[in-house]
């Protein structure tokens, strides 16, 4: 099934249009293969990031939207990403990058496609793990800067995974987040009473 990408703020799309269109933003960029792209680049497939803040002990989640994410195509591939916050004056151009995640996002929303739902994609980082993944939410028509993961929404993690945890393997978020719980909570000191 398709997926339904959620639309991206105007102003996020435009501020990272604007940065495509500086030669000076792209050639200061730490991105290789942005910066020799030969063909037009092209800002695609906006993925809101929500940060995963918390998970309580009855394995709900708390997260918040920190920016928008893009991927930047030449040539028929992505060279880069270019991702927006949000700001007191609104949404801005934050910055450009690579690495193995793009790739990684790209075959994720692949498998995602061939999945018999429709999901809205997000991306949701989790700090704790240094860990990021495609968030697969259940309620297409949901704005897709709010909201949490629900129990029966996929989590893809991306590579690379922390260690334990299969990368491109779909979890239900019921599955996941008690395994997430387990690695974010720091157990006892040493020499502290359990």
């Amino acid at each position: 099934m398709p997926l339904q990408v959620p639309p991206a703020p105007a102003p996020a799309l435009r501020s990272v249009l604007t940065a495509l269109g500086s030669p000076t933003a792209v050639r200061e960029a730490p991105t290789p293969s942005l910066r020799n792209a030969e063909e037009p680049t092209t800002a695609e497939l906006p993925l809101p990031v929500h940060v995963l803040d918390s998970i309580t002990e009855e394995g709900r989640s708390a997260t918040r939207l920190t920016g928008w994410r893009f991927l930047i195509r030449s040539g028929g591939r992505s060279v880069a990403a270019a991702e927006t916050m949000l700001t007191a004056d609104g949404w801005a151009f934050s910055r450009f990058f690579e690495g193995p995640y793009i790739a990684s996002t790209e075959l994720a929303l692949r498998q995602a496609e061939a999945l018999p739902e429709t999901y809205q994609p997000r991306l949701l980082s989790v700090p704790g793990l240094y860990m990021l993944t495609l968030w697969l939410h259940g309620d297409c028509a949901a704005d897709g800067a709010e909201g949490h993961p629900a129990a029966t929404d996929l989590l893809v993690p991306l590579a690379p995974a922390p260690p334990g945890i299969a990368a491109h393997r779909p979890h239900r978020v019921a599955e996941l987040l008690p395994v997430l719980t387990l690695r974010v909570t720091p157990g006892p000191l040493l020499g502290s009473p359990a």
